[in-house]
């Protein structure tokens, strides 16, 4: 299966929120993402809404029916406010993220040795309400067993360690326990997502290595890199790197 790209576009909203405008317009970005080729776009809403606001969700969600076969990846931490969100939007695709209110930004996978039947009890709740559920997980290829005890439909990987340490010694030995959890969770019948700090210089590796992944998830690089080459131009790129690993595979 292929591998799409979803764009966060959470920096593009603390760009706009930085004046207090519609400028940059997140719902334009948003139109941008979706005629480039990518899959869809990601947006991770937090309660002090410094960057994603909630009536973005909905600019995007209505934007989205002009779009058939794009994708909305709304991700969180699943307080009840965040639930009411989702289950009002539906949107295609829900990633349950243990973040607290004020971490600049996640940083961690779940502990289902710990939170299992709490995160279990979320994802029933996206289930039954017909949203395709992922959970946000560490490289760690024994807990796939819990994490398919949720009954979730995909993980996402938490890809920090390796996009760290792509180009040092020890990444063979890190890329090596993402080989793993990918086996494992797919064993389980579970569909792999992955993100967090991947960009142009990291992702051809991982992915090339790790196999199966069906989605990524970027936003912060996309935002920097286009500093340098431009929006339309980074995007291209991106979906340059996963048009080669795709036609590898």
């Amino acid at each position: 299966m292929a591998t799409q790209l979803s764009v966060n576009l959470n920096k593009i909203a603390l760009l706009r929120n930085a004046r207090g405008r519609n400028y940059p317009s997140v719902t334009d970005f948003a139109a941008r993402v979706l005629n480039s080729g990518a899959i869809g776009v990601t947006m991770h809403p937090r309660p002090d809404e410094r960057h994603a606001r909630r009536s973005d969700i909905y600019e995007i969600a209505e934007l989205l029916i002009d779009y058939p076969g794009k994708e909305l990846n709304v991700e969180g931490n699943p307080t009840e406010e965040f639930m009411r969100l989702v289950l009002d939007i539906k949107p295609h695709q829900c990633t349950l993220v243990p973040d607290d209110p004020e971490q600049i930004t996640s940083d961690h996978g779940w502990n289902l040795r710990q939170d299992l039947e709490w995160v279990k009890s979320i994802v029933n709740r996206l289930n039954d309400a017909g949203i395709r559920s992922s959970i946000f997980m560490d490289p760690n290829a024994s807990d796939m067993l819990l994490a398919s005890q949720t009954g979730t439909d995909r993980i996402e990987l938490y890809t920090e360690s390796y996009a760290e340490n792509y180009d040092q010694p020890e990444a063979g030995e890190i890329l090596k326990t993402y080989q793993d959890t990918a086996l494992a969770a797919q064993s389980y019948n579970l569909g792999v997502n992955a993100g967090h700090d991947l960009n142009l210089h990291n992702l051809e590796i991982f992915l090339s290595s790790v196999h199966g992944v069906r989605e990524v998830s970027i936003g912060h690089a996309i935002t920097v890199e286009s500093l340098d080459y431009g929006f339309q131009s980074t995007l291209n790129m991106y979906l340059e790197i996963l048009g080669k690993v795709n036609h590898r595979t």
